[in-house]
């Protein structure tokens, strides 16, 4: 599984940090799915391998514009590429009317239908092919939501021992037992799939949460999560001179609430723009030293165009830190040229 930050700053942009914006997909897969689309998400996408032609869905987590105010700037780009394949989309109950509004208002036509997924639905709905996915409500001004991607199947791996103890030469009969298939012998025996594979791993879990102040809400999806990716706004000290009324959480907060959960992975992300990168006054180092002294598993500071791989043990390590040089639809179909 691949996370890909395109967005990590909270309120406006800095020099280095777009608003929220999120990508998340299986390895090795062409098809993906955004998490939030901040004014300015589709240039950061230029910048990167994925493209608006192979993006499967898109989730919502809240109607503050610095989470959706480009999303109709990108479903206009993927129009004017010709894209033709639906496209899903999840979140609170008046985005629809919202988005519905802006292409009335603009006579925007798209040449894609748009699928449109209501909340109460999202579990009997397979949005997507490799993911289930859940939402969590959380606590902020307006409606806020985390979603949590599960894998949908997991691969088994063959009993090697046991099929050289059955005498079962390996060949054919061992490929469709690799794949979950029974079977069939020459001399029609079948073979049982389930006989020869070994127990299942554990099903991966990312949860990537929207705006909120009260960590603790999701616990229990944390619990069972590899990977919680969550808002760190501000440090505390920061927090209680800002007060309650934005509804954000701080470091420490989060931090908490991941070590108590045994998360084995907390990305942090969503820091104010009064935290630079580096430099004197405040800086994201505040952040991370103030969640570091709550959680002592594998911390992270999202940064724009970082790419994170969670791989098959649990682990999330950085592979990408830098944008990518390649075009922008590499490894999509040519389209005709937008007017």
């Amino acid at each position: 599984m691949e996370i890909h930050f395109l967005g990590t700053s909270s309120g406006v942009p800095t020099r280095s940090r777009n608003m929220s914006a999120t990508a998340i997909r299986t390895q090795g897969a062409r098809h993906w799915a955004l998490v939030d689309c901040a004014e300015g998400t589709q240039h950061r996408i230029l910048r990167t391998r994925l493209s608006p032609m192979s993006l499967r869905a898109i989730f919502i987590t809240h109607l503050h514009g610095d989470h959706c105010y480009g999303l109709p700037g990108l479903l206009a780009s993927a129009g004017m590429l010709n894209r033709t394949e639906p496209m899903a989309i999840v979140g609170p109950a008046p985005l629809r009317g919202m988005i519905e509004c802006i292409m009335e208002a603009t006579q925007l036509e798209l040449p894609y239908p748009i699928e449109w997924v209501p909340l109460e639905r999202l579990a009997q709905t397979q949005v997507l092919p490799d993911f289930t996915v859940h939402a969590t409500a959380l606590s902020h001004r307006i409606e806020s939501y985390a979603y949590s991607f599960t894998e949908a199947a997991v691969e088994r791996k063959l009993d090697i021992g046991k099929l050289r103890a059955s005498g079962l030469p390996s060949g054919p009969a061992w490929r469709e037992l690799q794949q979950g298939r029974d079977a069939v012998l020459p001399d029609g025996t079948v073979v049982l799939a389930e006989s020869f594979l070994l127990p299942p791993r554990r099903a991966r879990k990312v949860v990537i949460a929207g705006d909120n102040d009260t960590p603790e809400l999701l616990g229990a999806e944390a619990a069972t999560a590899d990977v919680l990716v969550h808002e760190a706004t501000y440090t505390e000290a920061i927090l209680q001179k800002v007060g309650p009324g934005p509804q954000h959480s701080s470091a420490a907060m989060v931090a908490r609430v991941a070590q108590d959960a045994g998360v084995p992975n907390l990305v942090l992300t969503h820091f104010s723009p009064r935290y630079l990168d580096r430099g004197n006054g405040l800086t994201l180092d505040d952040i991370a030293r103030e969640a570091r002294g709550q959680y002592e598993g594998n911390l992270v500071l999202a940064r724009d165009f970082d790419v994170h791989q969670l791989d098959r043990e649990g682990k999330l390590r950085l592979i990408q830190s830098r944008p990518a040089t390649i075009g922008p639809w590499q490894n999509d179909p040519p389209s005709s040229p937008a007017p």
